[in-house]
């Protein structure tokens, strides 16, 4: 009798000669296929038994009911990352049902830290079962058919020995225990012999030549293992097999490895989970949990031309409700507009339709170019495009909605309520806030994604990165979401609510205060005149800063006209925009930062050769210098706008003083040849400790500085911004990174230049006296925050401010500039 063996994972099937392993790719373990994942859930692929869990979470073995034997091993080299990413949630010895979720793990931490993802999917006791028909070179959904095994008739094993067993005892040296590839050299080394031979740990007893069984062992590093061995060739058997211990398997402990994150940017109480913060803030409410249902797709179409047309109308109906929440403006208005081009792009349209003509539906078409371009992403191994795979997630997920009548599961969230989600798309956290979201806290997602993004333009406050222990937050149950301390509390208690609930009065008080005064210019309680300005991105952003009291914007990033399209924006178009932003400041000085592409943020037309580390490629100004044709046509375009006193332009990525003489020589000349006598001021933005350590020597010829702190600190740190595995590790409050921001104040003032920070940082109430302490006189904060940052500023006086910024430069950690930060 036969047995099918359903896919374990979503996601791409291929053989096992395409796997990166020869372990994998020469069968040495067993026969069967490979599976690109898309998904983060392993489910059992028939119904049977547990044989076992690796303690690191990543491999799991099971027998079904038939007996065949069949391992899941998620990704390349994962057993070194400890477990790190890997929530097993079943149990050696289990039963369970075909479809029953086995292993959760963390798609995108995963595929950062292991060098590969491919997931084999491998039928270990070949000598009972054989594969009659297998799934290959497409996309497959979980519990879709995968492999159909046959059973083989097994052939009996005869030896002329008199019976005797012969064992030795060895350590296991293995830095990772006996995992699947050390099991499979076992195997095949065993297979080359007629005898029996068994590994044995304490009272368990595996044979040699099943992988399985090996693994059952629980063996780890230094554990002492008997090799039996009992034939003919027992004595050659046993002398190979430990041989092959002894040696290691050149199983060295790999340098890449995932570390656990402390993920809170202060010490956690019990009962406290740690997040990293995603956007600033204090909400209080029940928690709410978003429930996701799988959209099922069938393969095969109905027609070429009706699949087309419901294809044009799913995507049609989708980009109707984009546009109308793009309507919203600001933050919400830029990733809609990444949305509409996803949706008609050019290149998922056309492998959409040539699936559909090869006779497939349309919503098997739309996942299959959609897959193809998150395998594509996936490849660049760059985190922060890694993070952009979830809007192509999302568009899916809309148009395949759209097609299935499948309800978007928004609706169940009760105002008021804190979402708890996995993770969440862009469009769900735009539905969800306009019913009235207290806060976020994801299980997953990034600082830098756009659903955190979006959560900081709209003021929701959102914790990201948490981890497996958000689970602890059941639905309807109370949580405290502080996103200024970087934790939740479940389920807290009284003296805790009360505690809270005193800090959310405070919080509404100071605000009410804040408003009050927003629109007066901003000096500290001693008269120091500090400038508080917003970083916006379009027009709306403008006029929404300039209605909360922002005295003008401190950086326009004026990538937003650039992206998500095939071409550059004209000098028309561009000079539009500048205008119109500048009109909607209402009479505050405008600071244009320069186009602001590579690395993280990549456009077609602008083609960059494969890096291996983007973010210390081409970015920036390194960018607009090797292409002068985009930088002078943006240059013209800002000094068009008029008046153009009232525009300032900020170099950024600048490494060297030749870049920023390159970009000042440029503007001299186009004023010239635009007959502007109007000085124009030309700034950098200090994101790289090259330019803070050299920052006298720009300050000689720049007019002002500008600290970019979120890529300051990645720079400073070696830290990711973006990388899940390291991200709760980017705090800006570090004292490495101040020590940055106060040599840069410090090395300006020689030359009487102003430093002003646009990053992060200056959003971040704890981090403003520290910052006005050191030297910094300007700050452009997130829209929303611009009357508080006003108020905090207004209470300062600068002795106290300069001595608190001594003691935080002479902290520890991030963790202590925190609490004294608290403190103050």
């Amino acid at each position: 009798m036969s047995l099918i063996i359903t896919s374990p994972l979503r996601g791409w099937v291929s053989a096992l000669d395409g796997v990166p392993d020869p372990v994998f790719a020469d069968r040495m373990m067993g026969d069967g296929i490979a599976i690109q994942p898309l998904d983060d859930t392993v489910v059992a692929p028939f119904d049977g038994e547990v044989l076992t869990v690796h303690e690191a979470g990543h491999a799991i073995a099971l027998r079904s009911v038939e007996g065949a034997e069949v391992l899941i091993h998620i990704g390349l080299d994962t057993v070194a990352l400890k477990g790190v990413g890997f929530t097993p949630l079943v149990r050696a010895g289990q039963s369970v049902t075909r479809g029953e979720e086995l292993i959760h793990f963390d798609i995108d931490a995963v595929a950062l830290a292991a060098p590969s993802l491919i997931t084999p999917v491998i039928v270990t006791n070949a000598d009972a079962f054989t594969i009659a028909r297998r799934t290959l070179d497409t996309a497959v959904g979980a519990c879709e058919a995968l492999m159909t095994l046959a059973p083989v008739q097994a052939e009996a094993r005869r030896w002329s020995d008199d019976g005797t067993v012969i064992e030795q005892a060895i350590k296991l040296n293995l830095p990772h225990g006996l995992h699947a590839r050390p099991a499979a050299r076992i195997g095949e080394c065993a297979r080359a012999f007629q005898a029996d031979i068994f590994l044995r740990r304490s009272e368990k007893r595996g044979d040699a030549r099943s992988t399985v069984a090996l693994l059952a062992l629980g063996a780890a590093f230094d554990d002492e293992l008997v090799v039996e061995a009992r034939g003919d060739d027992a004595e050659a058997a046993l002398a190979a097999v430990v041989a092959l211990l002894a040696s290691g398997m050149d199983e060295a402990i790999p340098a890449k490895t995932m570390p656990a994150a402390e993920p809170s940017a202060t010490p956690l109480e019990p009962g406290q989970i740690g997040g990293v913060i995603a956007s600033p803030g204090l909400a209080m409410g029940v928690v709410a949990r978003l429930a996701k249902t799988d959209i099922a797709v069938s393969r095969e179409g109905a027609g070429t031309e009706a699949e087309r047309r419901a294809l044009q109308d799913a995507r049609e109906q989708v980009r109707s409700r984009i546009t109308a929440r793009a309507q919203a403006g600001g933050s919400i208005a830029a990733v809609m507009q990444a949305h509409l081009a996803l949706v008609d792009d050019p290149a998922l349209i056309a492998a959409a339709d040539a699936r559909i003509a090869a006779g497939n539906s349309a919503g098997f078409a739309w996942r299959g170019a959609i897959h193809d371009q998150i395998d594509a992403l996936r490849a660049t191994r760059n985190s922060h495009l890694i993070e952009r795979i979830d809007d192509l997630v999302d568009i899916e997920r809309q148009v395949l909605g759209t097609l299935a009548s499948v309800p978007t599961g928004t609706e169940a969230i009760p105002e008021g309520a804190i979402l708890v989600a996995d993770d969440l798309f862009p469009s769900e956290l735009v539905m969800l806030a306009a019913s009235g979201l207290a806060g976020v806290a994801l299980t997953r997602g990034g600082p830098t994604s756009h659903v955190a993004i979006l959560c900081a333009g709209m003021g929701v406050p959102a914790l990201v990165a948490m981890g497996d222990a958000l689970a602890a937050a059941e639905d309807g149950a109370l949580l405290l979401l502080d996103a200024e301390n970087g934790h939740a509390t479940p389920n807290p208690t009284d003296d805790g609510i009360d505690a809270f609930r005193a800090r959310l009065a405070a919080r509404d008080a100071r605000r009410e205060t804040a408003r009050a005064a927003a629109a007066d210019r901003c000096h500290t309680a001693d008269g120091t005149r500090i400038e508080v300005f917003a970083n916006i991105g379009t027009t709306d952003d403008a006029a929404n800063a300039a209605s909360q009291g922002a005295e003008g914007s401190g950086l326009v990033r004026s990538e937003f006209l650039f992206l998500g399209r095939d071409t550059a924006p004209s000098e028309d178009e561009q000079h539009a925009a500048y205008q119109a932003i500048v009109e909607a400041m209402v009479g505050g000085a405008v600071i244009f930062r320069l186009l602001d592409i590579g690395g993280d943020k990549p456009a077609a037309y602008i083609p960059i050769e494969a890096e291996e580390n983007p973010a210390l490629g081409q970015r920036g100004i390194r960018v607009a210098l090797a292409r002068p044709d985009l930088l002078e046509t943006q240059l013209r375009a800002i000094l068009r706008v008029k008046p153009v006193d009232r525009c300032k332009i900020m170099i950024p990525m600048i490494a060297s003083l030749a870049e920023l003489r390159a970009v000042r020589g440029i503007v001299d000349r186009l004023r010239e040849e635009m007959a502007i006598d109007t000085p124009v001021e030309v700034g950098v933005m200090v994101e790289t400790p090259a330019a803070a350590m050299t920052a006298d020597l720009l300050a000689a010829e720049a007019d002002f500085l500008s600290i970019g702190t979120n890529d300051l600190t990645q720079y400073v740190l070696a830290m990711d911004r973006g990388n899940p595995a390291v991200a709760a590790g980017v705090d800006a409050m570090h004292p490495a990174v101040l020590r940055m921001i106060a040599e840069t104040c410090r090395l300006a003032a020689t030359h009487g230049r102003w430093v002003g920070v646009c990053g992060g940082l200056a959003s971040d109430p704890a981090a403003l006296p520290i910052l006005i302490g050191l030297g910094v006189t300007e700050l452009s904060t997130v829209p929303g925050f611009v009357a508080e940052a006003k108020q905090i500023v207004r209470d300062l006086t600068m002795d106290d401010a300069r001595a608190h910024a001594q003691r935080a430069l002479a902290c520890a950690s991030a963790a202590d500039v925190r609490a004294l930060a608290r403190r103050f």
